[in-house]
């Protein structure tokens, strides 16, 4: 039996076939490369921390700190002003944190905003207490554990991941107000 070529010019189907073939394991051979590198840079570093604006994260902090003061309606001065936001160390993820263990980066920070009233009664602070819960959760707060200390919770808000900590220690009578951000990247020249 003999292969007969057609005189018009035409690739014969047999070509064609391999062509495609060729075609089809080169483009499945750079999707499985480029797939792999991904996967590995993924698990090397970990998920991408997200870009923040240290200004818009701080003022946010600043106005929901005010906002639990505010329900929490303590007598006197509740705290000093202005709330004073500072940064805190945030780590590498994935397996580049084994290689840099208690190695902070520098341009990933979150931010936290603390404040402390002492002496104040164990019936005040429950009062407040429950005005804050009460708050947080009709704004779609997420109670995130109880009890932080012998009378207090955390609130995480789903939507910034930002946290509001409140707690009373019976020793001191201290109401202790925290609200703090996730971890973030800041733009390049930022000083935490």
């Amino acid at each position: 039996m003999s292969s007969v070529q057609p005189a018009t010019g035409q690739v014969p189907p047999r070509s064609r076939a391999r062509r495609v073939v060729r075609t089809a394991l080169v483009l499945g051979g750079v999707t499985l490369l480029t797939a792999v590198t991904w996967a590995g840079y993924r698990l090397w570093n970990g998920a991408p921390y997200p870009e923040v604006d240290p200004h818009v994260v701080g003022m946010r902090l600043r106005e929901e700190a005010q906002r639990v003061h505010e329900d929490l309606a303590l007598p006197g001065s509740a705290a000093e002003e202005p709330y004073q936001v500072d940064t805190g160390a945030c780590y590498y993820r994935g397996l580049r944190g084994f290689a840099h263990i208690d190695r902070s980066r520098r341009d990933v920070y979150y931010f936290d905003l603390d404040t402390r009233t002492t002496g104040v009664p164990q019936a005040v602070a429950r009062t407040g207490e429950e005005r804050v819960r009460s708050r947080l959760s009709q704004q779609g707060w997420k109670l995130v554990s109880e009890n932080i200390t012998s009378m207090g919770f955390r609130f995480e808000n789903p939507d910034t991941g930002d946290t509001v900590d409140v707690g009373w220690y019976e020793p001191t009578g201290t109401l202790a107000v925290s609200v703090f951000s996730q971890c973030g990247k800041v733009p390049a020249g930022f000083a935490g």
